[in-house]
């Protein structure tokens, strides 16, 4: 058994989730992780104007205040996700509000963007080399009408717009009050309007939630296609409890393995939709290198991971990557661009 799995893990587990996950937040930033990964062309992926030398990403939520960038390519990350960044500093909801379910390999969480603000990020950001693209998660302050979220949005890419790589619109979190309801089309549209008239202009994509309706969905991707979005990232957490062996109880959003099956189907739905016109970015249950090879091969262009890092530890990106390297030694692969959207 690995040494994390047998005894650091374990260790870290004895914490409460949102403490263990602070600490190795530090451990990272401090550049004490290092494990060697797989350089190998046929890992490469172009997407949203970039070269990225491997698919495997670091999902928003960890490094929401950018503290660990200049690290996280160390742990093998093709592309880090940071954020959800709000406008102003937000202190989140009430601790306890990050909770482990070890038998059914999930985290819920209800942290309600909390993070420094995008001034904070920005200062950072200036004084950071990060060796691999970084994207920037947009959120709204939690106070803030929902008739001012255009506004808002594009004060807050115009703040941040020359450091990130790409940004992603957030209104799919259960944990901010009448968010989600800003997947509406009416209503999203306003907010990609607004932010497109910002310069300079970055690839923009939207994060949604995996408990849409089919139609919903279908309604979404019609608004990315028409307002010249350049992909989505399918899914973030869900309010469902299926999955689990027991409901805890517990409000909040649901990630790993119990989410898989949703986001699958929502990242699939929107892969045959798209048919190639957007950047799929998939979510949700990543675990292992076979994770990994159903997100691909079910249209995912980028793939990211949360949970799945929490409960793998350091070396998880390395065992995706040199298992992906793997399987297409095995099935005669020779580009991860053959493999997208074979399953669909």
């Amino acid at each position: 058994m690995p040494l994390y799995e047998k005894l650091v893990r374990p260790l870290a587990f004895l914490l409460p989730p949102e403490a263990a996950h602070e600490l190795a937040l530090g451990w990272v930033a401090s550049g004490m992780f290092e494990c060697r990964t797989p350089q190998d062309g046929r890992l490469a992926v172009q997407a949203l104007g970039l070269r990225l030398s491997n698919p495997i990403g670091l999902a928003a939520g960890f490094d929401k205040d950018a503290v660990a960038v200049d690290w996280w390519d160390a742990l093998g990350f093709g592309h880090v996700e940071v954020g959800t960044v709000t406008l102003r500093p937000q202190p989140g909801n009430p601790r306890p509000r990050l909770y482990r379910l070890p038998k059914d390999r999930a985290l819920i969480n209800r942290m309600g963007f909390n993070n420094a603000g995008a001034h904070a990020m920005r200062v950072r950001l200036q004084a950071s080399w990060p060796r691999v693209p970084i994207g920037i998660n947009l959120g709204k302050n939690r106070q803030t009408p929902l008739t001012e979220a255009p506004a808002e949005y594009a004060a807050l890419y115009r703040m941040l717009a020359p450091w990130g790589a790409y940004f992603v619109v957030n209104v799919s979190s259960p944990n901010t009050p009448g968010l989600r309801s800003l997947q509406d089309p009416a209503a999203l549209r306003d907010i990609l309007q607004a932010i497109r008239g910002v310069q300079p202009r970055k690839p923009l994509l939207v994060k949604v939630a995996p408990d849409l309706e089919p139609a919903q969905l279908d309604a979404l991707l019609d608004l990315a296609l028409q307002e010249g979005l350049d992909g989505i990232v399918a899914t973030n957490t869900t309010v469902s409890r299926e999955g689990l062996g027991r409901n805890p109880g517990i409000d909040g959003g649901l990630s790993g393995k119990p989410l898989q099956p949703l986001a699958d189907a929502a990242l699939a739905r929107l892969a045959r939709g798209s048919e190639g016109r957007l950047t799929l970015i998939g979510v949700g249950g990543v675990f292992d290198a076979d994770d990994a090879w159903r997100k691909i091969a079910l249209g995912a262009h980028l793939v990211q991971l949360y949970t799945g890092w929490v409960y793998g530890g350091p070396k998880t990106v390395a065992r995706i990557l040199h298992g992906l390297l793997e399987r297409m030694d095995r099935e005669g692969v020779r580009s991860l661009d053959e493999l997208r959207g074979a399953a669909l």
